[in-house]
C-alpha cells in the first residue's frame, strides 16, 4: 500500500473549535471503523499494565475504543481501569471492551471531572498529540494548580498529574512520533515552523479513509476525514512534562536528590516503539 498522504496543518482559530473540527467530529464519523483496527496492545502498555498492584484503580485518558481497560490479560480483574473520551461512538464501544462491562466517561482530557488524586495509575496513549497548541498539551500533563491566574496553563498532562496519587502515582504517555520506522504507511513532510515554542515536532493532518470496498470502482464512494495532529519530535514529550512539572513546583528527579522539595515527579523510562515516543513518570512526595 503507498503511504498515507500526511500534509502540512496551521492552526488559524481558536485551538478548541480547531479539535472540535478536526478531532472530535471525524472520531464521531469514523469510529466503527476506526475500533476495528485498534484491537492489540502494544507491549510496553501492555507491560506496563502487568506490573502495577492488585487492587489499584487507574484512568485511560483517551480511551477511544477502550482495548486498554480489560488488561492486565493475565488477570483483568487485578486493577480497574476507567475510560475517559470525547466521543461518545467510541465510548460506546469502549464500555464492553474485551467482553465485560467497562466504566466509562465522557468529557475532553483537559477536563476535571474527578477529584484530584482519585487514581493510583493514568496512562494517555496517542491523544495528547490532538491537541492543537503547545500550552493545551502542556496543560494535558500538569498537576494543577488553585491560582486562577495559572488556569491557562492548566493543559492534558497537568490533568494527568492531577488525576493520581502525588506518593504512588504512575503514569504512560504514548504520542506520534515524527520519526516514522519502515512499517509506518505515513510520511511526515518537512517543515520550519518559525512559530515552534521550544521544540520542533510537526503540525499535520492525517487522513482516515472510509470505502465501501476494496474494488477499485468504488473508489468514488471513499470518504477522506483529515485528522488533526502534532508529532512529537525526540525529546519533546521528555521537555513538555518537564516543564509542565516545574511550574507547578514539582521537583524533576529522583526523591534522593530533590534537596528538600517536598513532591515531585521522575522519569521511570522513555523510548520509541513503532513510530511513537513514550514516557513512563512516577510521582513522589516526602
Amino acid at each position: 500500500m503507498a503511504p498515507r498522504s500526511v500534509t502540512s496543518a496551521t492552526i488559524s482559530e481558536d485551538p478548541l473549535a480547531y479539535e472540535d473540527k478536526h478531532v472530535h467530529a471525524v472520531y464521531e464519523q469514523i469510529a466503527p471503523h476506526f475500533s476495528s483496527t485498534r484491537y492489540k496492545p502494544w507491549p510496553v502498555i501492555a507491560a506496563f499494565l502487568s506490573n502495577i498492584p492488585p487492587g489499584w484503580v487507574g484512568l485511560d485518558s483517551g480511551t477511544g475504543n477502550g482495548k486498554y481497560l480489560p488488561l492486565p490479560a493475565e488477570n483483568p480483574r487485578r486493577v480497574w481501569t476507567v475510560g475517559l473520551d470525547h466521543s461518545l461512538n467510541l465510548l460506546k464501544i469502549a464500555r464492553n471492551a474485551g467482553g465485560g462491562y467497562r466504566e466509562v466517561v465522557r468529557g475532553n482530557v483537559l477536563d476535571q471531572p474527578w477529584r484530584k488524586a482519585s487514581f493510583d495509575y493514568a496512562i494517555s496513549i496517542a491523544t495528547i498529540h490532538h491537541l492543537a497548541t503547545y500550552e493545551r498539551r502542556k496543560q494535558a500533563i500538569q498537576v494543577g494548580h488553585s491560582n486562577l491566574n495559572d488556569i491557562v496553563l492548566i493543559t492534558s498532562i497537568q490533568r494527568l498529574l492531577q488525576a493520581v496519587s502525588p506518593s504512588h502515582g504512575r503514569i504512560l504517555i504514548y504520542v506520534w512520533a515524527v520519526e516514522q520506522d519502515d512499517l509506518s504507511r505515513r510520511q511526515i513532510p518537512v517543515v520550519d515552523d518559525p512559530h515552534a515554542v521550544g521544540q520542533s515536532g510537526k503540525d499535520v493532518f492525517v487522513p482516515w479513509v472510509l470505502s465501501s470496498g476494496a474494488d477499485s470502482e468504488k473508489l468514488q464512494a471513499e470518504q477522506v476525514f483529515n485528522r488533526y495532529y502534532h508529532m512529537f519530535a525526540k525529546g519533546e514529550l521528555e521537555q513538555l512534562v518537564s516543564e509542565a512539572a516545574k511550574e507547578l513546583g514539582l521537583h524533576v528527579g529522583l526523591k534522593s536528590e530533590s534537596a528538600g522539595a517536598r513532591r515531585g515527579i521522575d522519569f521511570q523510562q522513555d523510548g520509541w516503539e513503532r513510530s511513537n515516543h513514550y514516557v513512563e513518570l512516577r510521582c513522589w512526595a516526602v
